[in-house]
């Protein structure tokens, strides 16, 4: 039987953003094809997916010199991570620098990979490059590194991080193989890292759908609500999001805006709403899980999912999924699979007001973008 060793960050339930959900879809999909996973994440938890043994470096009892009870989260940045270790009070069992515990962890992956059986590696995003680049060099298997998202979308392009950006050219030019979750993923790597566009292929997100619920069965609302969902950072284009909901609201006082989602953006974003006076119209909700995730994409009459730069976005396909109408950025990867969308420049904000007006004003339009773009889903 195939065994795939795959290096990740994080796992339903326990996880931040869309990676996590990438991840468990593939190690589904790997399973049912008759595929062992043995999953390595920085911290222990369990699994209910057969095939899929989940190992944890923090309790590892064979690993216990280079144990690791890590705060390594997907989608950390060393700001964001020096906070976190900050508000634990430095414990000694985490280290101070986010890089730092990068390279422990991947120490630990060394470790495992020199007794573990595996044919092939499979490394999530940057943090696990070099953990996936040790286990090659001391087992001969083939690495696979799999690209979510670059240091080019994180930032924007603006302040890329010499160390992230090295780590990720390492790991792809290391690599045997490199997947990217879209075109638009694939033609960043080729340009800013260099790697021949025969090596990386091209593997689209996906999720599993289902038929959707009623809104009106659980929720009475009198008032339109337009919805974000996303982690609130430079590359989700939260601020552009809130910009179009105060000229919307000059002109449609009885709209709801929602802001579901936290981050590094967090504070400065409910400042700047509280400070404009719409603090009653703009509502912070912080990070959505489970039931409720579902619940906000149901209550929506929109959807909008402004990124900066978007290597795929499976919040777009979460929403269209759960019925519910929405608006993407051209700068993102899902627009490669999905047609019954409306499509907008990030920056464009004007027309972002005006194709969310347009969908809130018509149920024609509504109607027809929720029932054709959910067929498409699936």
């Amino acid at each position: 039987m195939l065994r795939i060793l795959k290096l990740g960050w994080e796992f339903p339930p326990n996880n931040l953003g869309g990676l996590g959900v990438a991840c468990e879809g593939l190690v589904r999909g790997l399973t049912h094809a008759g595929v062992s996973v043995l999953l390595v994440l920085p911290r222990k938890q369990s699994s209910s997916i057969s095939g899929c043994a989940i190992i944890g470096t923090d309790t590892n009892p064979l690993l216990h010199e280079l144990a690791i009870d890590s705060l390594l989260v997907s989608y950390s940045t060393s700001q964001s991570y020096h906070d976190l270790f900050s508000r634990h009070g430095g414990a000694n069992l985490y280290g101070s620098q986010l890089f730092a515990e990068i390279e422990r962890y991947a120490h630990v992956v060394r470790q495992v990979a020199t007794r573990e059986h595996f044919d092939i590696i499979h490394a999530h995003d940057w943090m696990s490059f070099k953990a996936g680049i040790l286990a090659r060099e001391v087992s001969g298997k083939p690495l696979v590194v799999h690209v979510h998202a670059t240091e080019f979308d994180r930032t924007g392009g603006n302040g890329v991080h010499q160390y992230v950006y090295d780590m990720e050219s390492w790991g792809m030019n290391t690599a045997d193989a490199v997947i990217a979750v879209s075109q638009f993923a694939k033609n960043k790597i080729i340009k800013y890292y260099g790697i021949p566009a025969e090596k990386v292929s091209v593997v689209h997100n996906a999720i599993q759908a289902y038929e959707t619920k009623d809104p009106r069965d659980f929720l009475q609302k009198s008032n339109p609500i337009v919805l974000f969902l996303g982690r609130l950072t430079l590359q989700k284009g939260p601020d552009y999001f809130i910009s179009a909901a105060q000229i919307i609201l000059h002109h449609r006082p009885n709209s709801t805006f929602i802001v579901a989602g936290s981050g590094d953006m967090e504070g400065r974003l409910m400042q700047w709403v509280a400070s404009s006076g719409l603090s009653d119209k703009i509502l912070f909700t912080g990070q959505l899980r489970g039931e409720d995730v579902d619940r906000a994409y149901r209550m929506a009459d929109v959807f909008v999912m402004p990124s900066v730069s978007e290597p795929f976005g499976l919040t777009a396909l979460e929403a269209i999924a759960q019925g519910t109408p929405v608006i993407i950025s051209k700068q993102s990867g899902v627009t490669e699979v999905v047609s019954h969308v409306l499509k907008v420049d990030f920056w464009d904000i004007n027309e972002m007001v005006n194709k969310i007006i347009g969908v809130l004003d018509h149920k024609e339009l509504r109607d027809a973008m929720s029932q054709n773009a959910h067929h498409e889903v699936r």
